[in-house]
């Protein structure tokens, strides 16, 4: 498949706009605003405003499928170490996941399929804002997506530093997993710190549970089950010579099956109960609920492979890949309708940086590979029919 070179050297143009114009979750103004002009000037139907600064461009080329692709807008708070020509105008945003890579790679998608017209069919290009801990995907489907853009299908894909470029990773169940988020307080009685005994220190009761809370998937989880508990944040005290009244702890868990989440969740609860009653401090826990699991529906998934393997080589295709324990909240989409996440390979010559690394930076070369992916994958989803209509 022949992509013409002057569309690779937009797209990278294009990227390369927005990586030096990062915007934060539901702030994509820019982003969004570019994306519906340049969908507009090529003949596809729009609509803005959903979750904020969401694009949907639909392209119809007859009867047939219905099919959506989508690539995700924001950016993360962080400062940018590196130094690329198209480094962040912003203090404290960068791309640092890829999603300018994303957005390219799925506009010049679309302008490629409005000039060959080689589908017969219909295509949703999403464009979502705030993936990162936000939940737009949620808010999107929430907000009517797939009411106002019935699909059969929809698709993601995602650069993956730690595969080479010209791979592909997919699997027929979960590709990553689930995230919840909480908020734990410890509360005991302040005093003077050279008179511990005349108070209940609440920071020696959260030292045991943070290490008692890693007993979880150690000890009271299967070895065959996935999951992980995560203290991230410990905040409590104000004067160096006072034991606090109140310490507050905050993390997350991330598992890769339903129950597991579940009961996790229930041994936290009863390890915050229990545990800080020896030391004289009470515990409680609020719970945010985040993503479930990014789980592949088996017949897209396939779709995926089989899309991979013609463009690449089966070699070249990793199925059945060990799930990431990082967390997307395309999952929310694939909830809502049936779909598959991928993942490109990212590392050329010299490996890419990691994900969320403040010197990370999206690699170029995966511009041409995803609208290859993307061009084969609808190609073979809504094929151009043989028979007279």
């Amino acid at each position: 498949m022949t992509i013409r070179d002057t569309l690779i050297e937009e797209a990278i143009c294009w990227r390369r706009q927005l990586h030096a114009c990062p915007e934060l979750g539901y702030q994509e103004h820019h982003t969004s605003q570019l994306v519906a002009t340049k969908l507009r000037e090529w003949g596809l139907q729009v609509h803005t405003g959903l979750a904020g600064t969401g694009v949907v461009g639909t392209l119809e080329n007859g009867p047939g499928p219905v099919v959506g692709l989508r690539a995700d807008m924001d950016a993360l708070p962080i400062t940018e170490l590196g130094n690329p020509a198209h480094k962040s105008t912003q203090p404290g945003v960068m791309h640092a996941c890829g999603h300018d890579g994303h957005t390219a790679i799925l506009l010049a998608t679309a302008r490629l399929l409005s000039e060959t017209r080689q589908f017969r069919g219909t295509l949703h290009f999403v464009f979502q804002p705030a993936e990162e801990n936000l939940g737009g995907a949620r808010k999107m489907v929430e907000e009517g997506l797939f009411t106002l853009f019935p699909m059969d299908a929809i698709y993601a894909l995602h650069n993956w530093p730690g595969l080479p470029v010209g791979t592909v990773a997919v699997n027929s169940g979960a590709m990553m997993a689930s995230l919840d988020s909480f908020e734990i307080t410890l509360t005991g009685k302040s005093c003077h710190a050279a008179m511990p005994e005349s108070g209940a220190d609440p920071i020696v009761a959260a030292a045991d549970l943070i290490l008692a809370l890693q007993t979880i998937p150690a000890r009271r989880l299967s070895p065959l089950a996935s999951a992980v508990v995560s203290v991230t944040q410990i905040n409590g005290g104000e004067a160096i010579n006072v034991i606090p009244e109140q310490v507050t702890l905050r993390g997350t868990v991330r598992c890769l099956q339903g129950e597991v989440r579940s009961k996790v969740r229930a041994l936290i609860e009863e390890f915050v109960a229990t545990l800080p009653a020896p030391f004289g401090i009470s515990g409680a826990i609020s719970w945010y609920p985040g993503y479930p699991v990014t789980k592949n529906h088996p017949q897209p998934a396939q779709q995926v492979r089989d899309a991979a393997s013609k463009l690449l080589g089966s070699d070249a295709v990793r199925w059945d890949v060990p799930p990431s324990m990082a967390s997307e909240d395309f999952a929310c989409m694939l909830e809502a309708c049936p779909g598959a996440y991928f993942w490109i390979g990212a590392d050329g010559a010299t490996p890419s940086q990691p994900l969320h690394n403040a010197w990370y930076d999206f690699n170029d070369q995966l511009i041409t590979h995803g609208i290859r992916i993307w061009q084969q994958l609808v190609a073979q989803l809504l094929p151009v029919s043989t028979k007279a209509d």
